[in-house]
């Protein structure tokens, strides 16, 4: 290998190499720190064939991107004056070379996951080095956590090597067993950092056309211009193609994943012109762009981030981190001195976090969560981790693979779940595919799972809007058909998309031994299929306006005019955007009928009863529902059995603080003669009846008797004091009727109540003439507390009140009588009211007044 090095130009990464092979050949794990640009992904594998001889297996190298793959394999074959596929091989999705001789295998970390699961020792394989390991994506993760455990179980000899730019070196050592760290110190000229503070306001795609005129006419080499997505890309190309005169010589090339790969080529490969290259954070560190001497970074990125509330992914426009944006500006410093135009202030980079989160943290854990179960693990914790992946996360992924029927209720994958982790697809997709083969339709299921996997096949407007107003998913079928059949192109499709759709398609069709579809799909079979991906996304019309929508989660929906889909009762939500806040987006739906979802999904519908108070109504509501998650498809009123109405009501009345029942003057009777004897007997023998005591026994005391009532009215009707009194035994009732009476004979033989409600102390309303002759205050509970007199006058208004009526008739009656006796000369008004008669009547004939 020194003799291919020789023939081609040093590189940093050289100095180290014999560190490097030394560390390796005695430890079991590496961990190689090297800026980029240093030479890392192309040096090393092939370093290490001479250390790794070919009958101790196969080295492979783990790239974060298929274009990534693609160029360091060929690179590598360069090097060796090979064709690709002899020493050097590639596997990337639907798409390898390998041959007997291969003995450096570059793939896409995904693929290295689906070989672990074919093959769980990996046999044939020696080192698996793990590329740009910095960049974090969910399949570096899991690829490691696999790998180191199955060296611990295992593979001992299995030998591990991550490299990466930026990592934290101390802390991937650490999981690695305390692995040695070696460090190359790269190769960087000085990058002059220009902030064009003045242009960080306006429309992103202005500002960058403007920045690239600028630094076409200050600098020299070619141009990076950092973009957050494909969108500002095309509107920044348009601009630029519109400005730049031909007769300049200078190219615009355009970056980013979904571009076919040839295009991809053309924008990383040397040219005659001086290019301009538009490019998302596909370019900050595993690909190298020959002849890059600017950098104009927007400090921008997009990241699909999961929203957990949901369970639904958000595509979002953030800020780049530190990390990434000195790895942008790094970019300008590979071959010569050169320059990093920001499109921010100084003060927005001091602001950005350090690091870029890691992906793990942030997407939908539903493939990680499928590999694990396949893997023969329910629990992620039992994997080591740079970053576990979050609790509420893999909740949310071990939920829907259950809906999918993926994994059983304890999280063990299932027969169908098996079958689904083989297939290159979210488990969603996967599990439409072996849907399709149960109905006889495999080569729709394949054309569906390429449509929805891949890039759009409808073009882009000049604006960069999709033409989606009319194409919905069955007509984007037929033009997939179409294509095939002829190989013409419809008005509106992107003719390299749908090359990729077809390739995908036919791929998948390879797995399943089938052929392409001939004839137009039926739109019952699209529609059972997407049921089966998507059980987690029916949606119901939920306002006359036709654009509202409830998800079968929970929550609420606008489906965008783009969808194609209007007015329509039940939808399968395809494309949904988690959104900003508040409701979802719906951007791509298809409608369904209701028999359709009751027959594909009827054992997802459940049956409730909702039995309810309706306070407003002042009743017990009571209707038998069908649910496909939040969404109600049918109620029918139900009789409500006893025991589901009592609960309710004690609610009811619990809630209204007793104010359902009618409190009245007895009941209130009833609660002071009972409290009198509680807290003078200071005996428990006695109930507890007052208000909070009846609100924390209702059950005990007022149940028994509700068994058939279903409204207030009949709550009203009830008589609660007899309720209670009733609860009493004969003896007890005894005992309350003569500690607690509710009435006292008085001397005039007349039946007075006495009133327990006044307060602490029972009152005894009566006339004075009626008391003629008594000196003892009349008392109650044995004697132990005496009654407040209330005496009143022959009008019945209260003229004195007291406990001492010896007092009264010795002292201030006689002032009464001098005050009242004029005003009621026919009632008799002694001047001894002891030797008096006492009566009720006007006078009294026995007794001579005064």
């Amino acid at each position: 290998m020194r003799t291919a090095f020789a023939k081609s130009m040093l590189l940093p990464i050289d100095e180290i190499l014999p560190e490097l092979l030394g560390s390796l050949s005695t430890f079991s794990n590496v961990v190689l720190h090297a800026p980029p640009g240093a030479g890392k992904t192309t040096r090393v594998p092939l370093a290490l064939l001479d250390l790794i001889p070919a009958e101790a297996g196969r080295i492979i190298m783990l790239e974060p991107r298929r274009l990534a793959a693609l160029s360091a394999a060929k690179w590598m074959s360069q090097t060796l004056g090979e064709e690709m596929g002899g020493k050097i091989g590639y596997s990337i999705r639907f798409d390898s070379k390998l041959s007997a001789a291969t003995r450096i295998e570059v793939m896409t970390e995904g693929i290295l996951t689906r070989k672990i699961q074919d093959d769980p020792i990996l046999e044939g394989v020696a080192v698996v080095i793990f590329d740009e390991f910095h960049e974090r994506s969910i399949h570096a993760d899991l690829g490691l956590a696999l790998c180191l455990e199955m060296q611990r179980l295992v593979r001992p000899d299995l030998k591990i090597l991550v490299m990466s730019a930026t990592l934290d070196s101390a802390a991937i050592a650490k999981l690695l067993g305390d692995a040695p760290v070696i460090s190359s110190p790269g190769r960087s000229f000085p990058v002059e950092e220009i902030y064009l503070e003045n242009q960080t306001h306006g429309a992103l795609h202005l500002r960058a056309a403007d920045a690239v005129a600028r630094a076409l006419s200050e600098t020299a080499g070619d141009l990076l211009v950092f973009l957050p997505g494909a969108g500002e890309i095309r509107s920044t190309a348009a601009l630029l193609r519109n400005s730049i005169p031909a007769e300049k010589g200078i190219s615009v090339h355009q970056l980013y994943g979904d571009l076919p790969f040839d295009q991809q080529q053309s924008a990383i490969l040397p040219g005659k012109e001086r290019k301009v290259v538009l490019a998302t954070n596909i370019a900050e560190t595993s690909l190298t762009i020959e002849g890059v001497r600017v950098v104009i970074d927007s400090g921008l990125s997009r990241r699909l981030r999961h929203d957990q509330a949901s369970g639904l992914n958000r595509l979002i426009t953030t800020r780049e981190s530190r990390s990434s944006a000195e790895q942008r500006k790094g970019r300008a410093g590979r071959v010569a001195p050169g320059i990093c135009y920001r499109l921010y202030s100084r003060h927005t980079f001091s602001a950005m976090t350090p690091h870029t989160s890691p992906e793990i943290l942030e997407t939908d854990l539903a493939p990680l969560m499928l590999e694990l179960a396949a893997w023969g693990t329910t629990d992620p914790n039992e994997l080591l981790w740079l970053d576990p992946p979050p609790e509420a996360s893999t909740a949310v992924a071990a939920k829907l693979l259950f809906e999918l029927e993926a994994v059983d209720q304890s999280g063990k994958i299932t027969a169908s779940g098996k079958k689904m982790a083989r297939l290159p697809l979210h488990p969603r997709l996967a599990g439409m595919l072996l849907q399709a083969g149960k109905i006889g339709c495999i080569a729709v299921g394949c054309d569906l799972a390429a449509l929805l996997s891949e890039r759009d096949i409808v073009q882009r407007t000049q604006s960069g809007d999709r033409n989606t107003a009319r194409v919905d998913l069955p007509e984007r079928l037929e033009l997939l058909r179409k294509w095939r059949l002829n190989g013409r192109a419809d008005a509106v499709i992107d003719i390299a998309a749908v090359k990729v759709v077809v390739r995908v398609a036919d791929q998948l069709l390879r797995f399943f031994s089938a052929s392409p579809a001939k004839t137009n799909a039926e739109p019952e079979q699209i529609k059972r299929l997407l049921l089966t991906a998507y059980p987690d996304r029916v949606a119901r019309l939920r306002d006359p306006e036709g654009n509202r929508y409830l998800l079968s989660s929970g929550r609420g929906a606008i489906q965008k005019a783009v969808t194609g889909v209007r007015n329509a009762e039940f939808v399968i939500a395809l494309h949904v955007n988690a959104g900003e806040q508040g409701e979802c987006e719906i951007h791509q739906a298809v409608s369904i009928s209701e028999e359709l979802l009751r027959s594909e999904l009827g054992e997802k519908i459940e049956e409730k009863k909702n039995i309810s108070w309706d306070a407003k109504e002042g009743r017990v509501v009571a209707v038998k529902e069908e649910h496909i998650g939040a969404i109600k498809l049918s109620s029918k009123t139900l009789v409500p059995s006893p025991d589901d109405v009592v609960p309710l009501l004690l609610t009811a009345v619990r809630e209204s603080s007793l104010k359902l029942l009618t409190l009245d003057e007895p009941l209130r009777q009833l609660q002071g003669r009972i409290l009198l004897l509680r807290s003078v007997l200071m005996s428990e023998f006695w109930p507890d009846f007052s208000d909070a005591g009846l609100l924390e026994s209702l059950d005990k005391w007022l149940a028994p008797h509700i068994f058939k009532f279903r409204t207030a009215s009949e709550l009203e009707k009830l008589d609660i004091s007899s309720l209670l009194t009733a609860s009493f035994d004969y003896r007890s009732k005894q005992a309350l009727d003569e500690l607690a009476p509710t009435h006292l004979i008085v001397p005039s033989g007349s039946r007075v109540r006495i009133d327990y409600t006044a307060g602490e102390q029972p009152v005894l309303p009566v006339k004075l003439q009626e008391l003629f002759g008594l000196g003892e205050t009349p008392a109650v509970a044995g004697g132990r507390v005496k009654l407040l007199l209330h005496l009143l006058s022959p009008a019945g208004r209260p003229i004195q009140v007291t406990q001492d009526l010896k007092g009264f008739w010795d002292g201030s009656y006689h002032q009464v009588k001098k005050e009242l006796k004029g005003r009621y000369p026919k009632h008799p008004w002694p001047d001894d009211p002891w030797s008096a008669q006492p009566t009720r009547r006007v006078k009294n004939p026995k007794v001579k007044s005064g």
